[in-house]
């Protein structure tokens, strides 16, 4: 039975697609792309010559019908603009219903600006929520970030050039001053991440004006839970960064020799807990011989 192909196309540099895609894109019997001209762009940069229709916002229900014939005679692929089809671009409603009628529904991953901004952004990863565009009013946008705003988990959307300055006061007047990733024209030539708080970002782009497309990446809300975990990471990255002092491979050792230790066994622990050579922790232990 044929097969729906959801294939992840470049955010930017036409160098990110996988291999995988080129050769689905080549071998399906239709390409169903949400602007036609801008797919053409990718398919003739790989010398790809399968037909392509559109399929986007404003005619993706009257498509539905045509590309399930399709499908009745091969495989189709959907593409968008960028990045992974149906994630905030048309596709939803044509994956259910190829479902509906039977027909094998594969995704063939790839970019993804979400993700990608994410990831980039140094704000914890292991927990988001991807949001999608946020509601073009004012009021709306505020209620919308009122449901979110005791979220501690990260938050991620898209905004627009014209309206992100407005949604960036909205955030902070309802999530106050937490810090945000904004993340332009990911893999592009211009590419930019500015991190800040939102604050400085209100400051930021009321001097520059915004121009590209926009991905934000905010913060959740920060408990004493989180406070005491943002403080103790810090602490550790901070130790990380430094030797350990003699006096501190020496209290170390001390608390082993008291505990029975003899210096081969207090040298091998307090090395590996340290990152040291076992020589160094060993020649301290020497030294503690003096104060007896």
């Amino acid at each position: 039975m044929s097969t729906l192909y959801i294939v992840s196309t470049p955010i930017g540099n036409l160098e990110d697609i996988t291999l995988r895609a080129l050769r689905v894109l080549r071998e399906v019997r239709l390409i169903a792309a949400e602007d036609t001209r801008h797919t053409r762009t990718l398919l003739d940069h790989y010398q790809i010559t399968t037909r392509c229709i559109s399929y986007h916002e404003h005619n993706k229900l009257a498509r539905l019908d045509e590309i399930l014939a399709a499908l009745a005679g091969g495989d189709v692929a959907l593409v968008s603009d960028a990045g992974t089809p149906a994630l905030s671009d048309p596709g939803f409603e044509l994956v259910g219903a190829c479902i509906a009628a039977g027909f094998p529904v594969t995704p063939v991953p790839g970019p993804n600006a979400p993700v990608s901004a994410l990831v980039a952004s140094g704000l914890p990863t292991e927990r988001f929520a991807y949001v999608g565009f946020l509601p073009r009013r004012s009021a709306e946008r505020r209620a919308m970030l009122a449901e979110m705003a005791d979220l501690t988990l990260t938050l991620v959307c898209f905004e627009a050039p014209h309206r992100l300055l407005d949604s960036l006061g909205d955030m902070l007047a309802v999530l106050g001053d937490r810090r945000i990733v904004v993340a332009k024209d990911l893999t592009k030539r211009f590419e930019d991440l500015r991190r800040g708080t939102l604050a400085e970002m209100v400051s930021h782009f009321s001097a520059q004006r915004p121009r590209g497309e926009y991905t934000l990446v905010i913060e959740g809300r920060q408990g004493a839970g989180e406070h005491k975990r943002d403080r103790n990471r810090l602490q550790v990255s901070a130790e990380a960064l430094e030797p350990p002092s003699e006096a501190e491979i020496a209290r170390r050792l001390r608390l082993l020799r008291a505990q029975g230790h003899n210096g081969s066994t207090a040298a091998r622990a307090v090395a590996r807990e340290l990152g040291l050579q076992k020589s160094v922790a060993y020649q301290v232990w020497l030294s503690l011989g003096d104060e007896e």
